[in-house]
């Protein structure tokens, strides 16, 4: 009765909680979770730039001009990959004009009004009026029709008339960046101290003798790195690993494919289309009936066929060849006529003897040489299989054969040879060009026939039932798993799948490694499960249809900006850190010998070696013949002629240098021009390090994949 009692007390309660757990199951995960969700906070914010939010209409503002202007330009919709161009453009303009604004502000830089006027219709005309205000005749500005556009200016479509207001409304900030650059780039200043310097730099020379004993003359078995000692690494080289936000996914592809039963349906209709065709009254409108790649029916050279249709040379008028199956396509070709071309084709083979020099020497060696192999050939050699032995340009992988080709397409004094020639057969000399000694066979000789072609394709496609068969084996999959641990082990059951990783995945990425168009599955990466919940490591995403084919991921890792952890660089590291450990064996052993540098070499053993560089350049990190060396080159530079360093670490291995002898330059004639020339080379790198130096410092906060 007590039981009863409190159920008839309670049932309100129970009642309410039922209410409101059917209207949140009917809302879905968005309510909860997504842009309008009630919990959320910021759901309409796209990002952060220096303190200030980014709402989505705001944002979305500045991408549909940034869209208008790409339709009025390319005359076309942005596609995908355009749209992701495009978002970048609108976030970068947005980063523009909320974080540089502030430095504008922070130093008073304005634009008057007199200024703004001054660029349209003044002295100073922006580069864009003056250009569509120049008379194309005289190459003459006339300001006059600058005043009479404006004038008119409401008269115009609508259109325009927006896009001239954006484009007046960006006339002051791009005067406010332009003030903002000249004051950074104007600043820049080489003293003559420093251009002395330079020029000393590039212009002093050394001959340097060194011993090397390269990192992998000990096998990496042999040295043992621990992760305490890649944590150390990495904590002293933190600026050398920042990294973005990223995520890591594991994922299967199963591609939508024709299978052999749509294959044959395919082809059961071009045999049917083959019959009509031969009958087609007008092949013209027969082609542009049935064929999923309809031209006109074309007049062609041997040299301009397909392969397999060049191969039933010559051609029947009227007759219908194939269907000929290629690159997932079956093809019919119906010859409609044929006249008399205006250029002869033929083919060829040939094989190339080049001369190992310019000397008229050299021209004599090739020249013996080609006759040499042309005597084998008439005395019964294959000529393809000489031309793979003798050949010396891109042909000799197949035997020679350059195959058809059009007078006019090769050198005079070949096509000569080719074209000259009556009949098939091998040329009794060999001919020589700018490129050396040909040996040519007439495989087929010059004809000016051409047949006007008329071609139906029809492209082997998957049916319904063969897509339907892919996406229920990506179904399959996803309901098996559930976990990372249950993805992995499904795929390891299913020998016809493979799994394949994506590392570092950015938040504007479009594609996911060979997967273009993949937007979607990267937004999964960084927003929302279909459950509804902020995806998780370990979450297994829904089937997405990306191009033909289906593709299923888990979710594996995820990193935010600032320092990346050991695990995403660990095999990058491991080797560096591996060769300090080397380095550390080398030096402690190098350093137990003394003598000349062959007899320190000689006393370590197998591995170490002793070189002389010539030219070694002070101001370069170059050591001829070893690479890039810059330790190297600044200790041979720091010694003496004749003194040795102390074993020391490099980039290769680990090295003893000893100069020879040193150049030094003469002194600058020019201060001037060297002045000047590193002055115009920091200045060119003034405006891009301006805009990454304010980026990094405004705190920028991305969450545009909540939306795009």
């Amino acid at each position: 009765m007590a039981l009863i009692n409190t159920i008839r007390e309670k049932s309100g309660w129970a009642v309410g909680a039922i209410i409101i757990g059917l209207l949140l199951f009917m809302l879905g995960g968005d309510f909860l979770y997504g842009r309008s969700s009630i919990f959320g906070k910021n759901d309409l914010t796209v990002g952060e730039i220096a303190g200030e939010k980014v709402e989505y209409d705001q944002f979305n503002a500045t991408l549909e001009q940034a869209k208008q202007a790409f339709i009025q330009q390319q005359q076309r919709q942005p596609d995908e990959q355009a749209m992701g161009y495009l978002r970048d453009q609108a976030w970068n303009q947005t980063i523009f004009r909320i974080a540089f604004q502030q430095e504008f502000d922070k130093l008073g830089l304005k634009v008057s009004d007199e200024e703004l006027t001054d660029m349209v219709q003044g002295n100073n005309v922006h580069p864009s009026i003056r250009q569509a205000f120049t008379d194309p005749a005289t190459g003459q500005f006339d300001r006059t029709k600058v005043i009479e556009y404006l004038r008119n200016l409401d008269k115009l479509p609508p259109q325009a008339q927006d896009a001239f207001r954006n484009f007046e409304a960006n006339l002051g900030p791009e005067r406010q960046a332009a003030k903002y650059n000249n004051l950074l780039k104007l600043s820049t200043y080489v003293t003559a101290a420093e251009a002395k310097r330079f020029d000393q730099g590039q212009n002093t020379r050394a001959t340097v003798r060194y011993l090397m004993v390269p990192y992998f003359a000990l096998s990496d078995s042999s040295v043992k790195v621990s992760d305490e000692q890649l944590q150390a690494y990495l904590d002293k080289n933190k600026g050398r690993y920042k990294v973005e936000d990223g995520r890591t996914i594991e994922y299967v592809s199963i591609p939508v494919t024709a299978s052999p039963e749509d294959s044959a349906t395919v082809r059961k209709t071009v045999d049917e289309l083959a019959t009509q065709f031969a009958s087609a009254p007008v092949d013209s409108a027969f082609v542009k009936l049935n064929s999923d790649q309809p031209t006109s029916p074309a007049f062609l050279s041997p040299a301009d066929m397909p392969e397999k249709l060049r191969a039933q040379l010559p051609l029947q008028v009227g007759k219908v060849y194939g269907p000929y199956a290629e690159n997932g396509t079956y093809s019919l070709y119906k010859v409609s006529g044929q006249k008399a071309g205006a250029q002869a084709a033929a083919r060829a083979s040939h094989i190339l003897i080049k001369p190992e020099g310019t000397t008229p020497e050299a021209d004599a060696a090739a020249k013996a040489k080609a006759t040499e192999v042309l005597n084998k050939i008439k005395g019964g050699a294959d000529f393809a299989a000489m031309a793979r032995q003798y050949g010396t340009d891109g042909t000799t992988a197949t035997g020679g054969d350059l195959g058809w080709f059009q007078q006019g397409r090769m050198v005079p004094e070949f096509e000569k040879a080719v074209f000259g020639a009556t009949a098939a057969g091998l040329l009794p000399a060999p001919v020589k060009t700018s490129f050396g000694y040909h040996i040519i066979k007439i495989t087929a000789p010059k004809t000016t026939q051409t047949y006007q072609i008329a071609t139906v394709q029809k492209s082997i496609q998957p049916t319904d039932a063969t897509r339907d068969a892919a996406y229920q084996k990506a179904q399959a999959l996803k309901g098996e798993a559930t976990s990372l641990e249950t993805f992995r082990a499904a795929v390891a059951k299913d020998k016809s799948l493979q799994k394949v990783e994506a590392k570092g995945l950015g938040r504007g990425d479009q594609a996911v490694n060979n997967l273009q168009g993949a937007r979607q599955l990267v937004r999964w990466a960084y927003g929302v499960n279909p459950e509804g919940e902020p995806t998780k490591v370990g979450d297994v995403s829904e089937v997405f249809e990306i191009g033909d084919q289906y593709v299923i991921a888990v979710l594996t890792s995820e990193r935010t900006k600032g320092t990346a952890d050991v695990a995403s660089v660990k095999p990058e590291i491991t080797a560096l850190v591996r060769n300090e450990l080397k380095a550390e064996q080398i030096m402690k052993k190098l350093s137990a010998s003394k003598g000349t540098l062959e007899q320190i070499a000689q006393a370590y053993g197998n591995g170490a070696q002793v070189k002389t560089a010539e030219g070694v350049v002070l101001g370069q990190g170059l050591i001829p013949g070893l690479g890039n060396e810059p330790v190297a080159v600044g200790k041979a530079f720091g010694l003496k002629p004749g003194q040795k360093s102390a074993p020391f670490a490099g980039e290769q291995g680990v090295l003893i240098v000893e100069p020879v002898s040193v150049q030094p330059a003469t002194a600058a004639t020019d201060v001037k021009a060297v002045r000047q020339q590193l002055t115009a080379q920091r200045t060119a790198r003034t405006d891009g390090l301006t805009y990454e130096a304010i980026k990094q410092h405004a705190n920028i906060k991305d969450n545009r994949t909540k939306f795009f």
